[in-house]
């Protein structure tokens, strides 16, 4: 089966329909209190991401450790390696470093090679420097690698490579060419190797050369750290999310970054004008008595974001399902009955839904497979148009995304590169109440369990009573509706049965107390 990766989608045809936005402004909101901050990227006036960091909980991708091995799997081709977490953290061998083998191609990728035998690798006890790819997510550990990248503003230091490469997100091939001819011309017979990235699009040799310098020096005392480090420290972190940001998100279209904490921007600014000094007056002080995320309509997107169900313009509505294995995106016409026939009307509520699609998953942070279930179309050109447009809203998009055909039956699989937890598992927790299932029992079928359980309990122990404590909708449901059943179940047993309603119980709850 086919597939396009995001980067090429810029190239596909710009579609003539109702929904394309031709224009982005852009802007940053800071939002900083002592135990949280929070980080809004706004796109024309709607959200599109969300980045949380949490003091009691930051994140972990980026940072560099030294552990040792606890665990060599074989069957695996992987090891366990404790990294002062609280996980042991996973590193497969594909992820681990052979000296004198180039591994990574000039966009910073694992090249697919023969892996020797994990145990010709490592051996338990080893110590060894890490670099956390991919935070603990679910039960799972921290994914790692010793292929190790220190990134600047617009570069990717790869000091165990000796590539020079360009992001495959920079698409012109001329500018390729250039700034790979400049970073090739600043750093002469460096021996280390680097990827461009995306924010040097435009920029000069001065500019590539200032963040070499930087590199050069971090690594330096990087090496230092290392040889120096004790088993489970931290060599080495990634910036606070604040700086990271502007780091990451800051390009010429970011018209504005507003922070409504002072201290953090004068951090920001002093950190702007030393590696972003063309963009550090756009920078500036949030003063306002209103929340700034309230101001933009931010914290309602939140809310909108935690929910199943995401409403469509035209009437439609999409239904977004996140589990352990994959995620599912149901489309639906929902009350959109078009103005033509129903074909159109599909067609339309298809592409608006790719557009949606595309944004909440990058405003839910949603990662791995994926199955977006459009709605069936029969005319072959509406399927291309729509997967196109599912491209074209995926290109801003700063995880890699892979997007494959659409199938027979309207479904459309594609993969979002996922390294931290998704939005809603950042702020949520399973429901005490349903256990995370998303439903409850019903109160008839509680009754009927109650009812065993009564059963049960008589065959077991001899009392004259028994008083069986239940959620007060079920008790009025067994009351009213099953009145009948329990006087037949009191002649059964030969015992008495009293019921109570307990506010605290919920629906699922109960006891049965021998009296």
């Amino acid at each position: 089966m086919a597939h396009r990766q995001r980067g090429h989608a810029a190239a596909i045809n710009r579609l003539n329909n109702p929904f394309q936005v031709l224009a982005v402004s852009e802007e940053i909101l800071i939002n900083v209190t002592p135990r949280e901050t929070r980080v809004a990227l706004v796109e024309n006036g709607m959200l599109q991401e969300l980045h949380v960091e949490r003091a009691s909980r930051r994140g972990y991708v980026g940072n560099v450790y030294k552990g040792k091995v606890s665990r060599v799997m074989p069957g695996m081709q992987a090891a366990f390696v404790e990294i002062g977490l609280d996980r042991a953290a996973f590193l497969h061998a594909s992820d681990i470093m052979r000296p004198h083998a180039s591994l990574l191609n000039e966009n910073g990728d694992a090249v697919p090679t023969a892996t020797p035998p994990i145990n010709e690798l490592l051996r338990e006890g080893q110590d060894i420097v890490v670099q956390v790819v991919k935070d603990p997510i679910g039960t799972k550990g921290a994914r790692l690698t010793t292929h190790l990248s220190i990134p600047s503003r617009y570069l990717v230091l790869l000091p165990y490579s000796t590539v020079l490469g360009v992001s495959v997100r920079i698409e012109d091939e001329g500018e390729r060419a250039r700034l790979k001819e400049l970073l090739s011309g600043a750093l002469g017979e460096q021996p280390l190797g680097y990827i461009v990235r995306t924010n040097a699009e435009g920029q000069s040799r001065e500019a590539l050369a200032e963040d070499i310098d930087y590199l050069e020096k971090l690594w330096a005392s990087l090496r230092v750290r290392m040889a120096e480090a004790k088993v489970g420290s931290r060599v080495y972190e990634d910036l606070p999310l604040a700086l990271r940001a502007l780091r990451d998100l800051m390009s010429p279209n970011i018209e504005k970054v507003r922070v409504d904490s002072r201290e953090t921007l004068d951090r920001a600014q002093d950190f702007a004008r030393q590696f972003m000094p063309e963009l550090a007056e756009r920078l500036e002080h949030y003063p306002g008595e209103r929340p700034i995320f309230d101001l933009y309509g931010v914290e309602d997107e939140i809310q909108r974001a935690l929910r199943k169900e995401v409403p469509l313009k035209s009437g439609g509505y999409l239904i977004v399902d996140q589990t352990e294995a994959m995620t599912t995106i149901d489309v639906n016409t929902g009350g959109f009955l078009g103005t033509r026939n129903l074909e159109e009307t599909v067609y339309r509520t298809n592409l608006e839904a790719a557009q949606a699609a595309a944004r909440h998953l990058r405003l839910r942070n949603l990662g791995g497979i994926i199955i977006i279930d459009f709605i069936d179309m029969v005319d072959d050109e509406h399927k291309r148009q729509v997967i196109r447009q599912l491209e074209k809203s995926l290109v801003r998009d700063h995880a890699k995304t892979t997007v494959y055909d659409m199938s027979p039956l309207g479904l459309v699989e594609m993969t979002r590169k996922r390294t931290t937890e998704s939005l809603e598992r950042q702020l949520c927790e399973p429901c005490p109440t349903c256990a995370g299932r998303g439903a409850l029992k019903t109160a008839e079928t509680i009754t009927y369990e109650i009812f065993r359980e009564i059963t049960r309990a008589v065959r077991q122990f001899d009392a004259p009573k028994l008083l069986v404590l239940a959620a007060p909708k079920v008790v009025s449901r067994i009351l009213d509706e099953d009145s009948a059943a329990v006087a037949e179940l009191e002649e059964f047993i030969g015992k008495t049965i009293r019921f109570q309603p307990e506010e605290n119980y919920s629906q699922e709850q109960f006891d049965v107390v021998l009296l």
